[in-house]
């Protein structure tokens, strides 16, 4: 399955759109609650920032035709992440400059295939980002390479296949419609073909209405025999047309399964592979665990963040609630983004860790620098069943 991202100036209605905050005609209600959101800001505060930061770092206001806030639509699977796409917008930022403050998942959009009767979801997620340098003040630049680029790490945080470039999908895409229309023709001349056959063999002779004439000769009535074969021919189409539109159906649910089964095959080989390192080789694997820990304690926070943003006002002074909130939310996290919670274990047996985490709960800061340095050592632990991050 392929993905793709494209960044486009952010849409007044955005925000009403991706976290559902209207009724949409073209979305299946019953599938909303399969819908994923992340925040740390709205635009309008965030524009706000950008505003007083480009006049601080330039000395200028910000241009009134600057694009500051983007969003981009990214091609997902089924099961896609939040925290793949936190991945996401961590690789975008290290290496792009560009800094997702929204994300929202969405798997309750797509259409009804009027084939099959199918339904066919269109599984996408929003990135909103800011899309300020913090160097200058002013806009991000990009060249043509960094947007080919962004195609490259999404494909890889996603572990989708990369789309095609925009230049070889648009040749692609006419030489298809070529290909649909020769196969039409081609179509067209076998039912004439077989109209031609069927017409001469003598099976609608009795559609000829005939009559004596005065003479005592054979005469054809016209009207009603040219009514006969109007019938016959409408009718004819039609089981025709039904049988063509039959046989394509199957063609494309095939085709899709076999795209599928090649996808699947490809990525069952790629993990093949990954496993026989992890297994041979000790620094490998020891990097790879250092790389999924931070990933889900950079995760994990931009959780913490929005969950303050949802309840500011809640009182975070007990510290056994607060303990109680910070495990539900590991729990909450861990189901939705397939995340052992041996790992939150892990993460919270170290105590610098377990420290900057709550106080980023309870009061809404940390020192970021410190939590990105702090190692996770490994330590053991009893497993229970359900067993509390305290």
């Amino acid at each position: 399955m392929k993905t793709s991202i494209n960044f486009k100036a952010v849409k007044s209605d955005s925000e009403a759109h991706n976290f559902r905050r209207k009724t949409f005609d073209y979305i299946r209600k019953e599938l909303t609650s399969k819908n994923k959101y992340w925040q740390v800001d709205k635009i309008t505060d965030r524009i706000q920032k950008i505003e007083v930061y480009c006049k601080e770092k330039s000395g200028r206001k910000l241009q009134c035709n600057a694009m500051p806030i983007r969003e981009a639509v990214v091609v997902i699977k089924e099961d896609t992440t939040m925290k793949d796409l936190h991945d996401l917008s961590k690789r975008l930022e290290e290496e792009l400059g560009i800094r997702i403050f929204q994300i929202a998942i969405h798997k309750d959009e797509g259409h009804w295939d009027k084939d099959s009767n199918e339904w066919k979801p269109n599984l996408h997620a929003h990135l909103v980002a800011d899309w300020q340098d913090l160097k200058t003040g002013k806009t991000l630049k990009h060249q043509s390479f960094h947007y080919s680029r962004m195609q490259d790490i999404t494909a890889e945080c996603l572990s989708m296949e990369r789309g095609t470039s925009g230049s070889v999908g648009r040749l692609e895409a006419v030489e298809f419609k070529i290909k649909k229309k020769e196969e039409e023709l081609q179509a067209l001349e076998q039912k004439l073909d077989g109209m031609k056959a069927q017409l001469g063999s003598g099976k609608f002779q009795d559609l000829i209405v005939k009559n004596i004439n005065f003479f005592g000769k054979q005469q054809v009535r016209t009207e009603e025999t040219i009514a006969n074969f109007g019938n016959a021919y409408r009718l004819f189409n039609i089981e025709l047309q039904k049988n063509t539109d039959e046989l394509n159906a199957k063609i494309r649910q095939i085709i899709e399964l076999q795209k599928e089964i090649a996808s699947l095959k490809n990525d069952n080989m790629l993990l093949k592979r990954k496993n026989t390192v992890l297994l041979t080789d000790s620094d490998v694997f020891a990097g790879e665990k250092k790389k999924y820990l931070d990933s889900v304690i950079s995760t994990l926070e931009k959780t913490i963040q929005y969950e303050r943003m949802k309840n500011p006002a809640s009182d975070r002074s007990d510290e056994g609630k607060l303990k109680e909130e910070m495990n539900n939310i590991c729990w909450e996290l861990s189901a939705a983004s397939h995340i052992p919670f041996a790992a939150f274990q892990q993460i919270f047996a170290v105590a610098e860790l377990a420290t900057a985490l709550l106080s980023l709960l309870s009061f809404g800061t940390s020192n970021k620098q410190e939590l990105e340095e702090i190692p996770v050592q490994k330590k053991k632990k009893k497993k229970t069943r359900k067993t509390n991050l305290s």
